[in-house]
């Protein structure tokens, strides 16, 4: 893939080159994405969003975000992990999200664990991989698919029973929820709400 820098978007401003591959991703590149996510509830929604990411396009997930938060509740981690077979079966004939039984079944599993931590567990597990932040991308050949911390994360996730998520998909969901800010260096996105993001430090995993 030829590496590309920053290109300018339609008010001028330089944006990651992604951002201005489809009307739908702008907004989220320059509101979402790298900003520091909190919450349980809300890292739940992107977990399980990644999840059923997983062999597809993300612009495929983002055209459906509002038909799966309908489907899920709002990703209430309380309320997902009460579901039972009917809620199960229903999910399978929403045409409106991915009717992957593989995934709804992982999602599902996912939010009874959850559950069972304490308030805040999740926010500050997943934090704990964040890495210091380091030298920005200048182009898209320099933003990985995975790195140490997110082998590290996916295998700690998978030690404590979360299904689903592999190297690849732990990374995706360290960028969409500001773990690490892989705007490129002239992004025009690069660096906000980085004042937002709670501690940092690698964690054990």
């Amino acid at each position: 893939m030829t590496a590309t820098g920053a290109l300018p978007g339609p008010d001028g401003r330089l944006r990651c080159p992604w951002g201005l591959s489809a009307p739908d991703y702008l907004g989220y590149h320059d509101e979402e994405w790298g900003r520091p996510v909190l919450g349980d509830d809300a890292l739940f929604e992107r977990l399980s969003l990644e999840a059923f990411q997983s062999g597809l396009s993300w612009l495929t997930i983002l055209r459906r975000r509002p038909a799966f938060r309908a489907a899920f509740d709002d990703f209430k981690l309380t309320a997902v992990a009460a579901y039972g077979p009917a809620e199960r079966a229903r999910l399978l004939a929403d045409a409106g999200i991915i009717r992957n039984a593989r995934k709804i079944d992982a999602v599902l599993a996912n939010a009874r664990l959850l559950a069972t931590w304490a308030p805040g567990e999740l926010t500050t597990y997943l934090w704990s991989f964040a890495p210091a932040p380091g030298p920005g991308p200048r182009t898209t050949a320099d933003v990985p698919a995975v790195t140490e911390e997110s082998t590290a994360l996916a295998k700690g996730l998978k030690k404590q029973g979360v299904r689903f998520v592999g190297p690849t998909t732990a990374y995706a969901l360290m960028q969409a929820c500001g773990l690490v800010d892989d705007h490129l260096v002239a992004c025009a996105a690069r660096g906000k709400g980085r004042a937002d993001r709670p501690g940092e430090g690698r964690g054990e995993g």
